[in-house]
């Protein structure tokens, strides 16, 4: 009895082996049937047929992922004509090297043109590991591949070529129900006629929803979670070709783009056995296609989305669905000005200017009475690493108009920032704005600033209304600090000593600064746990991004460090010190001085070297000083090794190390969340990184901290400066400012 098992056993192994059909290889000789499936060689993905309702009635050639228990079809080859599931279907090699796929009556329901006359017997069809399944001539060429013929899914290593020159190659068209893989309503690519480089999510005809990439040669952005990235990269190629291509880093969880049933282009990522969404657009009903009418926009800053006017308008009706008007009419006859407004989704039909420098794009608009708007941006490429200029210009209403916060989701335009600055024409009125646009260039900044100044004892309605900054009078800063008596004094800035006082019926002026709490004692450790820093880390955060964007004048710091953040008594941070604070005309976005000033270690790299100066030279020096209220270290601690003399290159290197968690501070080390912690320090590395192009936004910086669930780049090394003089160390300039000014900080409001 024995003895018989053996033969049988080789013999039942045999045939297991033979009729195994989940191999990843399709050949003439062997064709794909109903009971089939291929398996790609790393076994992530599967093709064969599938009935996606519980009644299979129907049978569809598909491609899904075979590791995860829930099936989902990425890929489907006969959509709109199934086979019967009653009869048998067959996927086949003719001798023409095309795939076609029939019942059991040999009528086709899907095939494949590859225009060959023959070679079919040395032709094969290969599921790769990617998901592409590509047919394969007998010298190795793809002669065709599913990848080139998406339908709803967009997957990693997927290049989907949106357009090419002024035509439309390929979009996504999504699943008629969730049930039903056949071609529904909603459909989504790029405007190839656009200069803006717009994806369009179409209903039927009728547009549903509109994102704006406001980068050109690479834009989306990459976003990662500890060592984990996903990168979606909009690539302008040679002859016009836009496409997009969505990569993942090893490691990275399974991760998808889909155009759901509902319209909405959606990016999830298989987390703790489910599909966890990432990012998804449109993500708010004011976010629908000029859902808040002409001069109207989206604002995606507030919890619940909502329609906003434009600066300078007025809703039409109760509300703003009705689109907005003016508040002063704007006519050829009547002087006007530009506003800049930051972080901005821009509106549809825009006219492209090429060839413009920034000061061209302002000059063209403002020749032109009609032009109501204007944007520029100067794209990056990254393989070539040049600077391309792109002006756009808006004539009438501006429609389908956004704002947003720095939120780094999929179809966000170039990391961190999801909008850009749009330049808006308003009527002059009597008062301040008509003398900034006369003064708001570079040349003028002084005059700008005496303006304002001005503006400020003269008029307290205008200060009020427009530069929201409150008045303080000389003699209340007297009397606040008792004639600036020595016991009311609590520090020593670098333009003078710096006081605290009573004004205002009760505001306090300043308190204490932070690094007078940097002893190491036992009321630091206390005061100082980590609630307490990550209080003050986000606190200054705020503070920066209401000087560069929420306040009407954008003002740069220039001197952001640990001696220039005062706390209250409940440990609430405000920045000090405005000696040698910048403030950026309307349409200004760099400023260069040929007298460098600040604190070295605090100075961003392209300041340091080229005077040049922006607000991610702010974000430079908040980053550094996140990293030292983190590590408890200053910049160039005596603490440090001599192999790491810098504060950014030891975190780097730990960072780099996968030690990060040792650069935090002993005293909280025990007692913090090792997990916001680590977050932070991702975020000092992001804002200390060489190119300022790589900085992220204030904005970005506060969505980064406040939401754990913001995928963030992997950082960069940061630019290395060997150590100096320490007498050196403070480098200021005191020509570049009048040393007759009083700063003050209120620590009511940023």
């Amino acid at each position: 009895m024995a003895a018989s098992c053996v033969p049988i056993f080789i013999v039942l192994l045999f045939l297991s082996s033979f009729c195994k059909s989940d191999d990843d290889t399709l050949t003439q000789a062997k064709p794909l049937f109903s009971s089939d499936k291929l398996v790609s060689k790393g076994g992530d993905f599967a093709l064969g047929f599938f009935s996606p309702t519980s009644s299979n009635t129907s049978l569809y050639l598909g491609v899904w992922y075979n590791t995860i228990p829930a099936r989902t079809v990425v890929w489907v080859a006969n959509r709109d004509s199934p086979i019967a599931a009653s009869s048998s279907a067959t996927l086949a090699i003719t001798n023409s090297s095309d795939l076609v796929l029939s019942d059991a009556q040999g009528l086709a329901s899907w095939a494949t043109k590859t225009n060959i006359v023959a070679g079919g017997a040395g032709t094969a069809a290969v599921l790769l590991d990617t998901g592409n399944f590509v047919l394969r001539s007998p010298n190795g060429t793809y002669i065709w591949q599913s990848f080139d013929h998406p339908t709803d899914t967009l997957i990693p290593s997927m290049k989907f070529v949106a357009s090419y020159g002024a035509q439309v190659v390929g979009r996504l068209i999504a699943w008629k129900s969730s049930d039903d893989p056949s071609s529904g309503d909603f459909s989504c690519g790029l405007d190839p006629t656009s200069p803006a480089l717009q994806m369009l999510i179409r209903n039927g005809s009728k547009l549903y929803y509109r994102g704006v990439w406001n980068g050109a040669t690479v834009s989306g952005g990459t976003y990662s979670s500890n060592d984990d990235s996903i990168v979606y990269q909009v690539n302008v190629g040679q002859g016009g070709e836009v496409s997009l291509t969505l990569n993942v880093s090893d490691g990275s969880p399974l991760t998808r783009i889909v155009l759901e049933h509902t319209g909405k282009l959606t990016s999830l990522s298989w987390i703790n056995q489910s599909w966890v969404v990432i990012g998804s657009r449109p993500d708010a009903a004011c976010g629908i296609y000029s859902s808040c009418g002409p001069f109207g926009y989206c604002d995606f800053t507030k919890a619940v989305p909502v329609c906003q006017c434009l600066d300078g308008f007025q809703p039409n009706g109760l509300d703003v669905s009705s689109g907005c008007r003016r508040t002063e009419t704007l006519t050829c006859s009547k002087q006007s000005h530009f506003v800049a407004l930051p972080g901005m989704k821009v509106p549809d039909k825009s006219l492209h200017i090429p060839n413009r420098s920034f000061d061209d794009c302002t000059a063209e608009c403002n020749s032109d009475c009609s032009c109501t708007a204007y944007a520029y941006r100067s794209l990056s490429s990254v393989i070539a690493r040049v600077s391309l200029p792109r002006c756009l210009v808006w004539k009438g209403e501006l429609i389908d108009t956004g704002k947003y916060n720095g939120n780094t989701s999929f179809t966000a335009g170039t990391y961190p920032n999801l909008g850009e600055n749009l330049y808006l024409r308003l009527a002059d009125t009597n008062g301040i704005k008509a003398h900034i646009r006369s003064a708001g260039n570079r040349q003028n900044k002084g005059i700008l600033k005496r303006q304002i100044l001005g503006h400020f004892s003269s008029s307290s309605e205008i200060t009020d209304k427009i530069i929201e900054f409150p008045f303080i009078s000389f003699e209340d800063v007297v009397a606040a600090t008792n004639n600036f008596s020595d016991s009311n004094q609590i520090g020593m800035g670098g333009f003078g000593k710096v006081y605290k006082g009573m004004i205002d019926g009760g505001k306090e002026v300043a308190i204490k600064r932070l690094s007078e709490g940097s002893r190491q004692d036992a009321t630091r450790q206390h005061v100082l746990d980590w609630p307490t820093r990550f209080k003050i880390i986000k606190g200054v955060a705020r503070g920066l991004l209401y000087l560069h964007q929420d306040s009407r004048l954008t003002i740069i710091h220039r001197d952001l460090k640990a001696s220039n953040i005062l706390l209250d008594t409940e440990m609430n941070p405000k920045i000090s010190d405005f000696g040698m604070a910048t403030i950026f005309g309307e349409n200004q976005q760099q400023g260069n001085t040929a007298r460098v000033a600040g604190t070295y270690g605090y100075m961003s790299p392209e300041y340091m070297m080229e005077g040049s100066f922006s607000v991610k030279s702010d974000t430079y020096s908040f980053g550094v000083l996140l990293l030292e209220i983190v590590s408890g270290l200053k910049i160039s601690s005596a603490q440090l090794t001599m192999n790491y003399p810098s504060l950014t290159n030891f975190a780097w290197k730990l960072w780099e190390d996968g030690k990060a968690c040792e650069l935090v501070d002993s005293s909280i080390f025990e007692t913090c969340p090792l997990h916001e912690v680590l977050r932070c320090i991702h975020v000092g590395l992001l804002c200390v990184e060489d190119h300022p192009n790589d900085r992220p936004l204030m904005s970005s910086v506060i969505f980064s901290l406040e939401n754990e669930s913001a995928l963030l780049p992997s950082p960069k090394q940061p630019l290395y400066f060997a150590q100096i003089n320490c007498k050196t160390k403070e480098t200021r300039d005191y020509t570049e400012n009048s040393m007759n000014t009083i700063t003050i900080t209120t620590l009511q409001g940023r």
